[in-house]
């Protein structure tokens, strides 16, 4: 951080602009204007303090200066493709977060605020149906198949819950639900969060689930054994079952406007990246 005092001393007060590596807001709904740069409202306030306090320590008034602060963050740009920034309209590098500027990598925190702030973006820009999906695979699939604004987009990873409620919130008109099969399969289970340290999806109760959502006695022998959700729909694709298939798509989509309280469309990906079954 480079503080300087300018030579014009007739305008009392700190200017706070962003260097080299600080990314500018381009899209409203997050928590300063178009054309900011993007150092959230806490850090702000504590940058406006720190110079404060130096000028008290040096026996100036501030109000007697023009102070220009000047954020930069190296290899803030090249730092930034790495991000979903672009998505909530912060070009050209970082943005400077909370109490310490530091985000913990794929903490929850970091996560939810990531997914509220991608859905208060989108609702500013007049999105009206946002998609939720649980990876970068299941959400390039409906990029292809349904066309929506950029801002539609958020991936919600594995806060399957907290995305329907913060849908909910937002008073979207409808949710695009897309995801691979386990993932689908525990939001059938009415599982929460799907990550399996939140609980491992076991073969043998996702097995009886499968039996008892069935239109007709089905013989699911076939099944037993299966290590893993993958597993299972293999083999119940070997079988034909798409009913079977189907119904799971169908108690995922009852979950989500269980929860949500809209309605919803569920997407079946496959790992290749083709949408096998929407309902």
């Amino acid at each position: 951080m480079i503080v300087t005092e300018a030579e014009d001393l007739r305008t009392a007060g700190i200017a706070i602009i962003g260097g080299t590596g600080v990314g500018r807001v381009t899209k409203p709904g997050l928590a300063l204007p178009v054309g900011s740069p993007a150092i959230n409202p806490v850090p702000l306030a504590m940058i406006n303090e720190a110079v404060e306090e130096a000028f008290l320590e040096l026996g100036r008034d501030i109000r007697s200066c023009r102070v220009q602060v000047t954020v930069s963050i190296p290899e803030g740009e090249r730092l930034a493709r790495y991000t979903l920034n672009s998505r909530l309209g912060i070009v050209g590098g970082l943005s400077v977060l909370g109490t310490t500027g530091i985000v913990v990598p794929v903490s929850s925190a970091a996560w939810t605020a990531t997914i509220s702030a991608s859905m208060d973006v989108a609702k500013e820009m007049g999105v009206r149906e946002i998609v939720l999906s649980t990876g970068r695979t299941s959400e390039r699939a409906v990029e292809a198949y349904c066309r929506f604004p950029e801002e539609a987009y958020v991936m919600m990873g594995d806060y399957l819950e907290f995305s329907l409620q913060e849908a909910a919130g937002h008073r979207f008109e409808r949710i695009h639900l897309a995801g691979m099969w386990a993932k689908i399969v525990k939001a059938a289970m009415n599982i929460p969060q799907t990550h399996v340290r939140h609980g491992a999806l076991d073969p043998e109760q996702a097995i009886s689930f499968l039996e008892r959502i069935s239109a007709r006695k089905l013989d699911l022998q076939y099944l037993r054994g299966a290590n893993s959700a993958r597993e299972i729909y293999e083999r119940l694709d070997r079988h034909g079952e798409t009913e079977v298939i189907s119904r799971v798509c169908l108690a995922a989509l009852d979950y989500c406007q269980a929860v949500s309280g809209l309605p919803a469309t569920v997407y079946l990906v496959q790992a290749n990246g083709r949408i096998i079954l929407t309902v």
